[in-house]
């Protein structure tokens, strides 16, 4: 498989001749502009991000400053590709994407051009379907646990006691490793509930997935494969400095790992339990394959375990790193299990890579607090974790069946997918009916992700549209409201 990889621009400025002129999106041929004189624009495509995010943000600045005035037309994305030095697909993601915004538009014959508007545009990107000024009265958005469910009566207790028994020493400058306490309780859960196999001194605690990825890529540079269906936040998270990212294909068995061989890629993200956001387990054979190919290539697999406590329809899916831990990071944190707003997460890292991680930490602690870290230790080791885990299964199935239930009879025409295990499910639409079902979202004042915001923009597998069903979300309450707001959004049958 042949693989398009943007070169890094030399340098911060560019400046863009501004030639052919044509039409963004569609799969037709771009219209050329009789006006052969062009223009030149000046773009700044330095900071952080990837090329495609650097582009938007320097078109948009270009609008914000008036340098780029309603009405302008845009170069075609063959041409402005050509002259950037970039994949044409990047540019054509980035118009698309902006015209979705709204700050472009494109019209076939017409070519691609600056928005009207009356009032200059905000540099910030308002929700896709919330209605601007007014808060979502429904919340179905993706990887957040229901906030009124943690549990504050077990973990003020924790807490309690955690403070009673902690050592003096603990209040003073933080271990970069993180508190032994924590990381000899996460040991032992995740050896048992997981099959990941370590011991205390390699784990450090860090303050979530984010943070993990950032000293990773700090710690090994290079080139990182990602799943072509994932979160973008984390493919910019792994793409800095001479690093970046390249997609591998997603099927109903997870990632095709063969692809890897075709990259010059030294490590790769995975979502081996339940793909997000497309969902499935990785195949046992692939399991296999990846940790091979670890080891034949000297590569690095990043296991994100993001909800691998969360599995409704068969038996718990083990962890890939417990096959191989010199080849695999293992990534977990309580951002789904508890809450995102703990900040609380770990790697389980292979011996060699351990003092590398702290070397890019620091000699102290300075992201994560020593009082929740040792709280969440007592709340692991008391059992009060698994307690949580068992109630907010039951709680989390029944919405899923719920959601399965409602749409078999309001909407038989949607397929559902990727429900056994997690907190969310992808709804697949016919082709072209996505942005039509977002903005009818946006009318029933209902927040929502859809389904293209998540895949990967070099990615050369066929585009899906759907929408990404986050049940978890929604306070018990609300819920029945939001799927509601949810059935009136979708498109009609055909």
């Amino acid at each position: 498989m042949s693989m398009t990889v943007d070169p890094e621009p030399t340098g911060n400025m560019v400046h863009s001749h501004f030639g052919f002129m044509g039409q963004t999106g569609g799969g037709g041929r771009e219209p050329r502009s009789d006006d052969g004189t062009g223009s030149d624009l000046h773009l700044d495509l330095s900071g952080g991000g990837s090329l495609r995010a650097r582009l938007m943000r320097a078109l948009r600045e270009a609008v914000i400053s008036g340098r780029l005035a309603p009405g302008t037309r845009l170069p075609s994305y063959r041409a402005l590709a050509a002259d950037l030095g970039i994949a044409r697909n990047t540019v054509a993601d980035a118009y698309a994407e902006l015209v979705e915004e709204g700050w472009l538009t494109a019209r076939r014959g017409a070519g691609t051009r600056v928005a009207q508007r009356a009032a200059p545009l905000e540099p910030e990107r308002p929700p896709r379907t919330a209605p601007t000024g007014r808060r979502p009265a429904h919340d179905l958005l993706p990887s957040s646990p229901d906030a009124a469910a943690f549990p504050r009566s077990a973990w003020a207790a924790s807490a309690r006691r955690a403070l009673e028994n902690a050592p003096t020493e603990a209040f003073g400058v933080g271990d970069p490793r993180g508190r032994g306490e924590l990381r000899r309780a996460l040991t032992g859960y995740l050896a048992r509930t997981r099959g990941v196999r370590t011991s205390a001194d390699r784990v450090v605690v860090c303050s979530g997935l984010a943070h993990a990825l950032q000293l990773l890529r700090a710690a090994l540079g290079g080139t990182v494969a990602v799943e072509s269906y994932g979160l973008a936040f984390h493919r910019d998270l792994l793409t800095g400095e001479g690093s970046g990212t390249v997609p591998v294909t997603v099927d109903e068995c997870g990632a095709r790992v063969g692809e890897l061989s075709g990259t010059e890629a030294e490590a790769v993200l995975l979502t081996p339990a339940h793909q997000f956001p497309l969902g499935g387990p990785l195949r046992p054979e692939r399991r296999a394959a990846v940790v091979d190919w670890a080891r034949t290539t000297g590569g690095v697999v990043f296991e994100d375990d993001y909800d691998g406590e969360f599995r409704y329809d068969r038996q718990p899916v083990g962890a890939v790193q417990g096959l191989d831990p010199e080849h695999v990071v293992y990534l977990g944190s309580t951002s789904k299990s508890l809450s995102p707003a703990l900040r609380l997460g770990w790697m389980v890292l292979p011996g060699w890579l351990v003092d590398r991680v702290l070397a890019v930490k620091g000699s102290r602690e300075t992201s994560t607090g020593v009082v929740d870290q040792l709280t969440l230790a007592d709340f692991v080791e008391r059992g009060g974790y698994d307690r949580h885990l068992r109630r907010m299964r039951r709680v989390y199935r029944r919405r899923r069946d719920q959601l399965v239930s409602v749409l078999a009879e309001r909407a038989p025409h949607v397929g559902v997918s990727g429900i056994s295990a997690g907190l969310h499910a992808v709804l697949d639409l016919p082709p072209g009916t996505e942005d039509a079902a977002l903005r009818a979202a946006s009318r029933q004042r209902l927040a929502l992700e859809p389904l293209t915001a998540y895949r990967h923009p070099d990615s050369v597998a066929p585009r899906r549209e759907g929408l990404v069903i986050g049940y978890g979300t929604p306070p018990e309450h609300s819920y029945p409201g939001a799927l509601e707001a949810l059935c009136r959004s979708l498109p009609a049958a055909p």
